[in-house]
């Protein structure tokens, strides 16, 4: 950075200038004065206080370093101008300030005190030169108020200077410091230049490959022109094939829809001839069963035609009460809508009932109950066993049940079940499915409503969505189940238990609605009590068993005859079955019988029970539905 010029010759200062404007810089020319009044020469200081005394200059002002010098040369140049000045009057009038002495100034001896007009010409003497004197002083005066003005004047000019000098010297410290800036940007751009012909050689070698690859996508877009303009084909005959597949849609759609509704035909048409069928067949249907015996023997008195699937005959040989005849055999016949002999299968059992459980889907009620004497399989036909093959009527049911409803919801059928289990003890209701405290257990009573439907208060009744759930109520209700030993049964039911499955069905697309009960019973078994030999609480059940039996065939009896009145309040079985023995329902009986020869008199009358019943005639089911 290169300093400010110093001026090596003195400048001449202008004569013209005003006391006012020497007053206004008077502050920048107080150190001048200053070094004027400690003038070593000792026969100039009064001159000097003389010329500095007319006026008090005010306190000096402190300067940046940067100015020091440029004020040491205005003094200097200021002293170099005074000191002449004083010189000369010096030369002309002596020393400023004589002793007093003589008139003449000649230092003479002293005037005597008497010598008044010598001291007085003495004192006029002193006067003129002091006259004399006061106007050489003013005269200097006035030269030195020109030159302070002039001296002011110069100040006020290397003071502009100076301040142009500075405002110089910061622009071009701003300038040093830009370039500065500038020169750590060249060296960061030459260092980013380096990188970046660095990376240019890069690019250039990345280009050259890419020039080698679009060489090679050239061609195979070439290729790929060629494939697309094959595929553009291809696709224009797919489009066209589209078309018509979309066409054929539409054909088919309209095509599944008149399926669905001839399936929805078809399916009430089926439900119609199902309903006809099973009408044909009766709406009471009785069926026999013969338990196979224990030791694996054959019953002689039981005959079962080969050719007849319906009939069954009771043989029994009698003695002559004469005794001149030989003994004859007396033959009880009777006929069942079908009757199973003792190698009938659990399955086959069932698949004669499949048809008449389908119906409690199509809306209408459905009661199955087995009868028969104690230890006669009443209970093994309606449970079974935990076995798949030997399971009995009652599992089999619900699992049709619950497979045809999930085939029946492909045609916009929607289910809701609902199942509950009680049983019949001593003609007082007991809720099989109850797992309170058996002090609290709640009373139940059986209310008709309007609609006729029946219905058993404080009863549980549990929603059921799936098989496993209903066989599980179904395992609780077995071990809640009253039974006891008997002499004809190790482990005799000593009650009638009742299962119910509620079902309602909704179709939403073809706004139907249906409702039915599947009911299935399996009561308890009837004996003698001299065959039985029961006693205490077991008579009260056998009585109590046998006594809802008998009424039960006082109804079947009072139906067959078509009577007016129909005693169902006689007991508590009657009065709950009365919608399935008179009522919107589809019944069937099992009869179960024993093979064996001592078992001949009870079976007998379960026959001949069983015959009523299948004479009995209550009309036409209809369906439930809305």
């Amino acid at each position: 950075m290169s300093r400010l010029p110093v001026m090596s010759s003195k400048r001449v200062l202008p004569s013209s200038s005003s006391s006012s404007g020497g007053s206004e810089n008077g502050q920048d020319y107080a150190p001048a004065q200053k070094k004027i009044r400690k003038d070593p020469e000792p026969g100039k200081a009064f001159a000097a206080a003389t010329v500095i005394g007319s006026r008090r200059p005010p306190a000096a002002v402190t300067r940046a370093p940067i100015c020091d010098w440029f004020s040491c040369r205005n003094r200097c140049s200021f002293l170099g101008v005074l000191k002449p000045t004083m010189a000369s009057t010096v030369a002309k009038g002596g020393n400023l300030k004589q002793p007093t002495g003589t008139a003449g100034g000649t230092g003479a001896n002293k005037r005597k005190a008497w010598d008044l007009k010598g001291k007085v010409s003495d004192m006029e003497v002193k006067m003129r030169d002091y006259q004399t004197k006061v106007k050489s002083v003013n005269k200097e005066n006035e030269v030195l108020r020109g030159t302070m003005v002039q001296s002011q004047t110069r100040v006020a000019e290397i003071e502009k200077e100076l301040e142009r000098q500075r405002g110089q010297i910061r622009t071009y410290e701003e300038e040093l410091q830009v370039l500065s800036g500038v020169r750590d940007e060249l060296e960061t751009v030459s260092s980013e230049k380096m990188t970046l012909q660095k990376e240019l050689s890069n690019l250039e070698g990345k280009y050259k490959v890419m020039e080698t690859l679009r060489d090679s996508q050239e061609t195979e877009l070439q290729t790929l022109k060629i494939k697309l303009s094959v595929q553009e084909s291809t696709l224009a005959r797919l489009q066209s094939t589209l078309r018509e597949m979309e066409e054929e849609v539409c054909s088919l759609k309209e095509t599944v829809t008149q399926q669905k509704d001839e399936l929805h035909a078809g399916e009430m048409e089926r439900r119609r001839l199902h309903n006809t069928i099973q009408e044909l067949k009766g709406n009471i249907r009785v069926f026999c069963r013969v338990r196979p015996v224990v030791d694996g023997g054959v019953s002689k008195h039981i005959q079962l035609p080969a050719s007849d699937t319906k009939m069954i005959t009771l043989a029994k040989t009698e003695e002559s009460h004469t005794g001149k005849t030989t003994d004859t055999q007396k033959n009880y016949n009777f006929s069942f809508d079908r009757v199973f002999g003792p190698a009938a299968s659990q399955q086959e059992i069932f698949e004669e009932i499949s048809l008449l459980v389908q119906s409690a889907l199509d809306g209408y009620n459905v009661c199955c109950f087995a009868y028969g004497q104690t230890g006669s399989g009443k209970t093994y036909t309606m449970e079974g066993d935990e076995f798949t093959e030997t399971r009995g009527v009652i599992p089999r049911a619900v699992q049709q049940v619950f497979k045809a409803a999930e085939k029946l919801a492909a045609q916009g059928w929607e289910f809701n079940f609902t199942a509950s289990f009680v049983e019949i003890y001593n003609e007082s209701l007991r809720d099989l499915l109850y797992t309170g405290k058996a002090s609290k257990r709640p009373e139940h009573e059986i209310r008709k409503s309007v609609t006729n439907e029946v219905t058993i208060t404080n009863l549980t009744y549990e929603k059921v969505v799936n098989e496993d759930q209903v066989l599980g109520l179904i395992a609780l209700a077995n071990q809640n189940r009253s039974t006891a030993q008997t002499a004809q049964n190790d482990r005799s039911s000593r009650s009638h238990s009742v299962f119910q499955l509620d079902i309602e069905g909704v179709n939403g697309g073809r706004d139907i609605k249906c409702k039915s009960t599947l009911c299935l019973v399996d009561l308890a078994g009837s004996e003698r009590m001299l065959k039985s030999q029961s006693q205490g609480e077991r008579f009260k059940e056998m009585t109590a068993i046998n006594g809802s039996l008998s009424n039960l065939g006082i109804v079947i009896s009072a139906l067959a005859n078509k009577e007016n009145y129909i005693p169902y309040r006689n007991s508590k079985l009657t009065y709950l079955l009365q919608g399935c023995l008179g009522g919107n329902s589809k019944t069937l009986m099992f009869v179960n019988i024993a093979p064996e020869p001592d078992s001949f008199g009870e079976t007998l009358n379960s026959l001949r029970f069983a015959s009523k019943v299948n004479d009995c005639v209550i009309g036409t089911a209809s369906a439930n539905r809305k």
